[in-house]
């Protein structure tokens, strides 16, 4: 890997949010819920995870999550994501949310 600046990854917004509200996408090539996700003072956005094998759809809502929060948008089939949520693959290959261990203030930035 090439290493970056501090510079370069300060460009990368990540903050923090709670899963508002969470559907099955059933539009989606791979198996996929669309995610309302709450900043806080920085609004709602929208976003589509391939979270299926790991999460029940009911188990999603009141969950804190981190997000890339300056990408462009990309539409998803008829969905348009306005984030990227983050999470790392367990054994089992399947995506694990990002979470801070304890409550911070939505919209907070990660340093």
């Amino acid at each position: 890997m090439t290493p970056i600046s501090y510079d370069d990854f300060a460009k990368v917004e990540m903050r923090v949010g709670r899963i508002a509200r969470a559907e099955a996408f059933d539009k989606a090539r791979k198996p996929a819920y669309k995610l309302w996700i709450d900043f806080g003072e920085l609004g709602q956005r929208k976003t589509s995870a391939q979270i299926t094998t790991a999460y029940a759809l009911e188990d999603l809502a009141g969950r804190l999550v981190i997000a890339v929060f300056n990408f462009p948008p990309k539409q998803i089939a008829d969905f348009m994501s306005e984030v990227l949520v983050l999470g790392a693959e367990d054994e089992q290959g399947r995506i694990i949310l990002l979470e801070p261990e304890r409550e911070v203030p939505l919209g907070g930035r990660i340093y």
